[in-house]
């Protein structure tokens, strides 16, 4: 095994015990029954107020699905005629791939989903009662297909940049890592403003798309050389 394998390997491994980890924290999480009180926080009997602001769907829901798609197709054009010469054209169509499959993973779950949106719920004008998600099977009286956020993943889909960039410009691939995954933050509060999804929501969001490009990495990267340099 070339030493490359070998750090391919214990990368590999650090990526999952990342994975164990936040998934661990994710549990305490939804363990700690937080989810609705943090809806309460923006939300009362009439609703969530944030969600008529429509400055606020602007900003933080339409121009970031926008820019992600924009972001897509500059991944399309670098996988046809690159402009990063550093990288295989294996690892640009992956990028591309597994940028794509991230951002439609949750619309799938969500399909199979009973969860509600809080704007949902009873307390805040709706017709549903709060049952957590992890209660496969029952539904709580409202529209559902609410779990995990789809917003969410227009910025941590992008994390494949992070696993295809990080041995070619480690630099750019870390300040990447650092931007998605703020973004994807942001974008979680708004949405938790709005009413559209609890804090779960966009954590287990971020949670799939990392796991996702953690498992495809190891074969995304394989016989690349690192470099210590942009």
């Amino acid at each position: 095994m070339t030493r490359h394998g070998l750090d391919l390997r214990q990368r590999f491994r650090r990526d999952l015990a990342i994975a164990a980890a936040a998934f661990a924290a994710l549990l305490m999480w939804d363990l700690s029954g937080l989810d609705l009180p943090a809806a309460r926080l923006f939300g009362a009997g009439d609703g969530f107020p944030a969600r008529e602001w429509h400055w606020l769907s602007l900003a933080g829901h339409e121009a970031p699905r926008w820019l992600g798609w924009t972001l897509v197709l500059g991944m399309l054009v670098n996988a046809v005629r690159p402009w990063t010469t550093k990288l295989s054209a294996r690892q640009r169509w992956s990028w591309l791939a597994l940028t794509l499959a991230a951002a439609a993973m949750p619309a799938l779950i969500k399909q199979a989903s009973l969860t509600s949106c809080p704007w949902d719920l009873a307390e805040f004008g709706g017709a549903a009662q709060y049952v957590s998600h992890w209660r496969f099977g029952v539904r709580d009286g409202g529209a559902g297909h609410c779990f995990p956020s789809g917003h969410a993943s227009t910025a941590f889909a992008l994390l494949s940049g992070w696993f295809v960039l990080r041995d070619a410009y480690p630099r750019t691939a870390r300040r990447l890592l650092a931007a998605v995954l703020l973004t994807g933050l942001l974008l979680g509060i708004v949405q938790l403003a709005r009413g559209a999804h609890y804090p779960s929501h966009t954590l287990w969001t971020g949670w799939l798309c990392w796991m996702l490009n953690a498992l495809a990495a190891p074969m995304v990267n394989r016989g690349t050389a690192p470099s210590p340099h942009d």
